[in-house]
């Protein structure tokens, strides 16, 4: 088993089946047994078996199935998988198989085996050596499978579980937010400019200093009095018939022209009321003056519109 790559301290399983000899099972495991010495561990299952185990996950370094050469098994996708969960993660898998030149329901090929290792949970699945059926193993899978062609070999297939448990699970750190450009590389700074900033009051002379006036800034017509005519708004200024005010006015006239608007309208209204003298108007024309000009008309409310009713309309 040196070629396979087991060592010492490595946890083994050895799977068989029928119709391996116990004396050639027996030579395997007490050679795997003196490769891994004490601190390893061989354990013996049946492959027919296997699935009732009560082996822990990630239990082994390596699996080997079936690599006595009297046997010829076909491992399930079952026995596949329950091979990948004991075994440790980074754990190896090498198996014998006997597969099939052409299509087969009852034998695979070297391509479905290796799809059937990848659909188990394992990777790096590869293919080692290809041989010959002995007659013993050749015998025992035709009677066990029926399979009556001539097209069949004995395949090595190797395979590693993932460095990670199967069903285990990692909280993935996303982040949706939108990347900050990354800031453009400063120009390099003048040392002459630099120096000339880090200048402070006590690095100067008041003598060297020279101060200008604020008065001398401001010439003669920044001195003027403005005149109130110019600080008006250019809307109604007079040059229009009637004032209008701006979209956006600012300067108050817009309100002004709304309070003339509403005063009108009251002026008008007050005109349109007419006040009673003897107060007795709205009561009917029984209790009207000879002038009152409410005379024909019915009676009404104080303050309501009169309305005449259609009933008492007679048509001429």
């Amino acid at each position: 088993m040196a070629d396979v790559g087991v060592k010492a301290g490595d946890k083994v399983m050895l799977v068989w089946t029928q119709p391996s000899s116990p004396t050639a099972l027996k030579e395997l495991a007490e050679s795997v047994g003196a490769i891994v010495g004490a601190d390893g561990k061989v354990s013996v299952e049946n492959l027919d078996m296997l699935l009732l185990s009560s082996h822990a996950n990630s239990t082994f370094d390596w699996v080997l199935s079936c690599l006595l050469a009297d046997c010829s098994p076909v491992h399930s996708l079952e026995t596949l998988a329950e091979m990948a969960r004991v075994l440790k993660p980074n754990g190896k898998l090498v198996l014998e198989e006997a597969v099939t030149g052409s299509e087969s329901q009852s034998v695979r090929t070297a391509e479905k085996l290796t799809t059937a290792m990848k659909l188990s949970g394992l990777t790096s699945v590869a293919e080692i050596s290809q041989g010959e059926l002995s007659p013993e193993a050749l015998n025992a899978l035709r009677t066990a499978t029926g399979y009556q062609g001539n097209s069949l070999s004995r395949i090595r297939m190797s395979a590693s579980k993932p460095q990670f448990e199967v069903g285990s699970s990692s909280q993935l750190k996303l982040s949706f937010g939108k990347k900050k450009p990354k800031p453009a590389e400063k120009p390099a700074l003048d040392p002459g400019a630099a120096a000339m900033w880090a200048l402070s009051a006590n690095d100067m002379d008041d003598d060297d200093v020279d101060l200008v006036d604020s008065d001398a800034l401001l010439d003669d017509d920044d001195l003027k009095k403005p005149d109130p005519a110019s600080l008006r708004a250019p809307c109604g200024d007079g040059t229009t018939k009637k004032k209008k005010a701006c979209k956006d006015c600012s300067c108050g006239l817009a309100e002004e022209l709304e309070q003339g608007t509403e005063g009108a309208k009251k002026t008008t209204q007050k005109k349109t009321e007419v006040k009673s003298a003897c107060g007795s108007c709205y009561l009917g024309d029984a209790f009207r003056c000879a002038s009152c000009p409410h005379m024909g008309k019915p009676a009404f409310k104080p303050g309501d519109k009169i309305k005449l009713d259609t009933k008492s309309l007679i048509d001429a």
